[in-house]
């Protein structure tokens, strides 16, 4: 900036007005998505919160009108688990709301034992990235129809630990809940990545793809009932002082930043900017090289379609 000043750190505060914009936050009953969908409605946009759980979000949306009695805040069923409740969600939305002006991938699932989805697939693999990858080709048109189109893809700093094995994407060989995880998330970021040069390929300027991951947030860990090394790493996260670990609402502004920021761009992805990049203001952040692979990103892709059999077309 001018004479050397430096730019105030990016916070709840920068959240700019979104009165006149529908935003779709996945997963927004608990954690960092619903953290996400109240400032959004606190902040003037029509929320719309896709849970699996309807009960569930009825209550976290009548917390979210408490702290913006103006806003218009609705649910919408849907299990990520099931491609028969994406496709059903996604009809039903875009019959109330053709014009999508943001959508926030944000539901995920954390250390589940080896399992498959409604739609036979590996729950990680199936949940974090194929439901998503559908939702999002099901709402494609309606997010180009609006005047400014964001998709942000919630990663993590476990896409790391992650490895696309395209011969055993049902995960049958040596199962490891964590790497399982890291290999969906390593999928979410390619997607996102991947999206968007489509999105350029095809002259679609009025549409970015970005993705974000909140660091250390201190959530509930990973939805789908509880286990045991779900409540090992709960307590021991629980016991971790900042500066490794942060709130909720600071593990949401990453996502926020993406979503909001009139700065923010195509392809970028944003996360902490402190130590391990755990926690601290939101930032453009690097992730590994693998999930800048643009071959693999574009065998994920059509991979993806073939399983979910929704073709993203642009």
């Amino acid at each position: 900036m001018a004479g050397g000043l430096k730019r105030r750190r990016w916070g709840v505060a920068d959240v700019p007005d979104l009165t006149g914009k529908t935003a779709v936050v996945t997963g927004s009953n608990t954690g960092i998505g619903f953290e996400a969908a109240r400032l959004l409605a606190v902040n003037g946009a029509t929320v719309v919160m896709a849970c699996r759980n309807e009960a569930k979000a009825l209550g976290a949306k009548e917390k979210i009108v408490a702290a913006a009695p103006e806003a218009e805040v609705s649910v919408l069923q849907m299990d990520l688990n099931s491609l028969t409740s994406v496709r059903k969600a996604a009809e039903a939305l875009v019959s109330e709301h053709p014009v999508i002006d943001l959508l926030i991938n944000n539901a995920g699932v954390i250390l589940l034992p080896h399992g498959q989805t409604e739609d036979g697939f590996e729950q990680h693999f199936g949940i974090n990235h194929l439901g998503h990858f559908a939702f999002t080709g099901l709402l494609l048109d309606a997010v180009l129809a609006a005047d400014s189109g964001r998709i942000v893809t919630v990663g993590s700093n476990g896409h790391r630990m992650g490895k696309i094995d395209f011969e055993d994407l049902a995960y049958k060989r040596n199962y490891k809940p964590l790497r399982a995880y890291g290999r969906s998330k390593l999928a979410n970021l390619m997607f996102s990545y991947e999206l968007q040069r489509r999105l350029d390929a095809a002259g679609k300027t009025s549409t970015i793809s970005l993705a974000a991951h909140p660091g250390g947030a201190n959530t509930d860990v990973g939805g789908r009932g509880d286990t045991p090394i779900k409540r090992r790493i709960k307590r021991f996260i629980d016991s971790i002082p900042n500066p490794i670990v942060h709130s909720a609402v600071k593990g949401s502004l990453p996502i926020l930043r993406a979503a909001s920021d009139p700065e923010a761009k195509g392809g970028e992805y944003y996360g902490p900017s402190g130590l391990l990049k755990m926690t601290g203001h939101p930032v453009v952040v690097k992730s590994n090289a693998a999930s800048h692979d643009e071959e693999a990103a574009k065998r994920l892709w059509e991979a993806s379609e073939r399983m979910t059999e929704v073709a993203i077309s642009l």
